[in-house]
């Protein structure tokens, strides 16, 4: 199996069709430009919507319907799960990484392009805690240097990302490398909770603005929160989505 990428995917002009139907403001960025862009974003501490290619097929986000942030921050585990993915906010995220990388930041060495293995952080990235603590005090602990992706019992469900499979994952991974020194990004599904994965422009659009959200970003089309009009975020948050 060549990755998981069989879903449908959508062009720039299908993108700007949507983006200019919603009265959105969108800046588009060539590739060139594109995935330095985005790394800034993702260490300025932003969340992003990441939007690419062809939808994957099964159980995991792998890079083209995924909500993106910067595993070392230390707020940012509970920001995405209490702002964006509604739900508690100890629950953990898992790490995507560079291919060439893994076996720097985790105790495995073999490729795991689907995420379905889980390793341990390694011991020199690993911070002391006071195990003392108990419940929420001992989970909102900094237990590493990348807390973001860092469970309670120092484990994460690895995503190894390759270029072959996935350039634009890859090449984004190798710019925020490249700016931060980190080859890990935070990868975690593009929905909320109680809805799938988003699939179109249409779906990735309503879920950007209904959260709080920072960027989405759809092929080359950036759209900022900030930028967006205030009543077509009225318009999305009076969705209601079922919690599951």
């Amino acid at each position: 199996m060549f990755g998981s990428y069989l879903g449908p995917s959508y062009s720039n002009e299908q993108i700007k069709a949507e983006v200019e139907n919603q009265k959105l403001v969108a800046n588009s960025i060539s590739n060139e430009f594109l995935y330095d862009h985005v790394a800034k974003l993702v260490e300025q501490g932003n969340v992003i919507g990441w939007f690419q290619g062809r939808m994957e097929f099964g159980p995991r986000a792998l890079g083209n319907r995924s909500i993106i942030g910067d595993p070392r921050n230390v707020a940012m585990q509970s920001t995405m799960n209490l702002k964006i993915k509604y739900r508690e906010s100890f629950r953990p995220f898992a790490p995507a990484v560079l291919a060439t990388d893994v076996a720097k930041y985790f105790d495995h060495d073999v490729e795991s392009p689907y995420m379905l293995f889980v390793a341990n952080i390694k011991s020199e990235l690993k911070l002391k805690t006071d195990n003392a603590l108990f419940g929420i005090d001992k989970l909102n602990q900094k237990r590493s240097t990348l807390p973001a992706i860092t469970h309670v019992d120092y484990s994460a469900r690895i995503q190894t990302v390759h270029e072959d499979t996935n350039p634009e994952f890859h090449n984004l991974l190798s710019s925020f490398k490249a700016k931060t020194g980190c080859g890990v990004l935070v990868n975690t599904s593009f929905n909320v909770r109680g809805e799938p994965p988003v699939c179109s422009p249409k779906d990735a659009i309503r879920c950007f603005l209904a959260t709080e959200m920072d960027y989405l970003v759809m092929n080359n089309f950036v759209l900022a929160k900030t930028d967006q009009p205030q009543s077509a975020i009225d318009v999305a948050k009076s969705i209601k989505f079922d919690m599951d």
